[in-house]
């Protein structure tokens, strides 16, 4: 019997762009942003050719979760109004929402995969708010693709996952932790590698990359604790399901870290409540349980 060559992360990401790649669009925003001859309006353009993402990135900005007092109307106004990086990286989450797709449901339902995704994105950058953080965009883009890795792994190694999702079942134990004792990596890992092969700036891979075990990360350490907690409160809080059916054990030094209270805890998952629905609208154009 032939012996079988071992899984790692470079093979599950090597050949990514034959199978899941983000649009072309979205490397002509990146180039368009670096250029230093390049306007707002030149950035609004190539948004704006993408008629679909215009209005989720309108609808998003004029959401709740934003809060901005004047109403935003276009493309360029976004621009000028939230940050050109900021609206690159929503441009991002939203891209990335629309890649996978097709996935097969006995693994996931994609549904309650996005709904755990932009839940998750929302904590963080609630919490991102209480810790007096800059750019809160990032955290919400980072929440909403802090599981990411998991989707190409269900593509890349489905009967390996159903098994690992039978031993989370039936042994009650937590997915990432039987991951990586299987394959050595867990689905955070390849969520990291993944958006550093599509060229994502660290400040958000490595948050993804290490939002189970925090005190690895080198560069964005606190980001990467904060995106830990934002997952567990959303996990605490049973909003849709990205693969596990238990709450992720909390990193004691994480807490410490970010020194959160209970009581800020308590506001967060409060504020959770509040934006998701219509976090949901703004994005879907739907009530959630109209849409996830």
């Amino acid at each position: 019997m032939p012996n079988r060559s071992p899984i790692t992360i470079d093979g599950l990401i090597r050949d990514v762009s034959t199978v899941h790649s983000l649009p072309l669009f979205y490397s002509r925003l990146e180039e368009t942003i670096n250029h230093p001859r390049s306007s707002i309006s030149d950035i609004a353009k190539i948004i704006s050719e993408d008629q679909g993402l215009t209005a989720r990135v309108l609808r998003l900005s004029n959401s709740p979760l934003f809060g901005y007092f004047s109403r935003i109307e276009t493309i360029p106004q976004a621009v000028t109004v939230i940050g050109v990086q900021q609206v690159r990286e929503l441009a991002l989450s939203l891209s990335v929402m629309d890649v996978f797709k097709g996935l097969p449901e006995d693994l996931v339902n994609m549904d309650q995969f996005w709904r755990h995704s932009i839940a998750t994105g929302i904590a963080a950058r609630v919490l991102a708010t209480h810790q007096r953080e800059a750019n809160l965009e990032r955290f919400f883009v980072a929440g909403i693709l802090h599981d990411i890795g998991r989707l190409l792994m269900f593509i890349r190694l489905p009967e390996v996952c159903r098994e690992m999702l039978e031993d989370c079942r039936t042994n009650r134990r937590l997915l990432h932790v039987v991951e990586r004792e299987r394959l050595t990596f867990d689905h955070a890992d390849v969520g990291g590698s993944l958006l550093r092969k599509w060229k994502i700036p660290p400040r958000i891979a490595e948050p993804v990359e290490f939002h189970h075990r925090p005190r690895f990360a080198e560069q964005y350490p606190r980001e990467a604790s904060l995106m830990h907690l934002a997952d567990i409160v959303v996990h605490a809080m049973d909003i849709g399901r990205s693969g596990g059916a238990f709450v992720p054990t909390l990193e004691p030094q994480a807490w410490t870290d970010l020194g959160t209270s209970a009581e800020q805890l308590a506001s967060v998952v409060k504020k959770v409540d509040a934006l998701f629905e219509e976090t949901i609208l703004a994005l879907f154009g739907s009530k959630p349980n109209a849409h996830l």
